[in-house]
């Protein structure tokens, strides 16, 4: 009976060892991949914004990158602190879109990116530049085929032309939809014009290749060979963040300060 209870009693403490062990690892893990994936974002800023990362990514972008935080319905800006937010390097659109608090849901008829709920409050990042900011960029997110993309879009000082597009998060199909990932099919972003004269959003993922010959061809980008909900996805998710119901109040807001400083209507 004796050998049994030491036994047992081994056996009980390697245990709490092992679970010690393992719930200490999970911890330390789980903030080495926060601090990865905080990371990654601001890699994927700093190229969007043409802005070599370098040994420390980190530092260039405190130096190069001014992140405000946006009431999308007021069409302002407001401070992270009066609503519990913090640095915008580590804003979670998902954690902010669960909350009740902090997020609204969207009709059918708006939620072209099927994402269910809006949060009321998304940051933008104007990048820095030697006279003044050059470039602006956006924090977008739609349903794809299998996933929900989440990604930036950038653009020019004009508010109009686009800069770049990149994806940093998504599980669509390697080959195909995951081609959203493809240099080659990031750079037909480049120099788009994303609305017209009247501010209206006409940017477009067009199925197959866009045909240059045409007038339009300034605001569409090819689609994604063999992907073609992927393609649908990215399409809405655009003009959702762009629209009436994203990012769009606030861009005419910026539009009309910046003509005002230049002296321009």
């Amino acid at each position: 009976m004796h050998q049994v209870l030491k036994t047992f009693a081994v056996v009980l403490g390697v245990s709490l060892i092992c679970s010690l062990w393992v719930t200490s690892a999970a911890v330390l893990l789980k903030d080495r991949q926060e601090l990865n994936l905080r990371l990654d974002k601001i890699r994927h800023l700093l190229d969007l914004a043409a802005i070599p990362a370098g040994e420390d990514p980190l530092r260039a972008y405190q130096t190069y990158i001014e992140p405000w935080l946006v009431d999308l319905d007021q069409a302002q800006v407001v401070d992270p602190k009066s609503i519990g937010l913090g640095d915008l390097a580590a804003f979670s659109i998902s954690a902010v879109a669960r909350d009740p608090d902090l997020s609204r849901p969207i009709s059918k008829e708006l939620d072209l990116a099927a994402i269910r709920r809006r949060p009321k409050y998304m940051p933008v990042y104007w990048v820095k530049g030697e006279r003044g900011f050059t470039r602006l960029i956006l924090p977008v997110y739609g349903r794809g085929l299998w996933s929900t993309l989440y990604g930036y879009l950038a653009l020019e000082r004009d508010l109009a032309t686009v800069a770049g597009i990149s994806f940093y998060d998504h599980r669509e199909t390697p080959g195909l939809g995951g081609e959203v990932d493809n240099p080659r099919w990031k750079a037909l972003w480049r120099g788009k014009q994303a609305f017209d004269a009247q501010g209206q959003v006409v940017i477009e993922v067009v199925k197959g290749v866009v045909d240059l010959s045409r007038p339009q061809a300034i605001h569409q980008v090819d689609g994604l060979t063999g992907a073609t909900l992927t393609t649908r996805g990215v399409d809405r998710l655009i003009r959702y963040w762009l629209g009436p119901d994203g990012y769009g109040p606030f861009l005419e807001t910026l539009r009309k300060r910046i003509a005002t400083e230049h002296g321009v209507g």
